[in-house]
């Protein structure tokens, strides 16, 4: 799958939105549990800086496909060189590795930000992306059993890492 990635614009927000909607369905990606609005997500979606920016992925017709988000950890200084990680892939393109390139190019990017550390929160049923996170170094970090609660079953939540340098 060849996809070029860009920093998000806020043209994009549609896009990154309709994508980020696309999981709630299936209850494995997302704690939301019904879709959210462009503007629910703006203040979000403005809050990307340049040390922990938002990038949008192209199909070759110039179609956003997928998202890579870093955020900052915990908002305290201590944890500056940490970043929360989270990829969303548009339903057309999972499975085919888009996924996977998107998370080399996240791990070649971060220490350009000046990550060091970078943490995925990802539910313990959603085996695809366990595996994917696994499969790039990341190791799990923590638990948070039966934490989320979704058409009244429990699941639980892991936190996987990856040192940088």
């Amino acid at each position: 799958m060849n996809l070029t990635l860009r920093l998000a614009e806020k043209k994009d927000i549609e896009a990154v939105v309709a994508i980020y909607n696309s999981t709630i369905a299936s209850r494995m990606v997302t704690a939301d549990t019904e879709p959210v609005t462009t503007e629910d997500r703006m203040a979000w979606f403005l809050g990307h800086t340049d040390e922990r920016p938002l990038y949008v992925a192209e199909d070759e017709s110039g179609d956003v496909v997928a998202w890579i988000s870093f955020e900052r950890f915990y908002g305290r200084p201590a944890y500056n060189k940490t970043a929360e990680i989270s990829i969303y892939i548009h339903e057309s393109c999972r499975g085919k590795g888009a996924g996977n390139h998107l998370l080399q190019e996240a791990l070649r990017i971060a220490p350009e930000l000046g990550i060091r550390s970078l943490m995925a929160f990802i539910f313990g049923h959603n085996k695809p992306s366990l595996k994917l996170f696994e499969k790039h170094g990341f190791k799990e970090w923590g638990l948070f059993p039966g934490i989320a609660e979704l058409d009244g079953k429990r699941y639980d939540l892991k936190i996987l890492g990856r040192e940088l340098s």
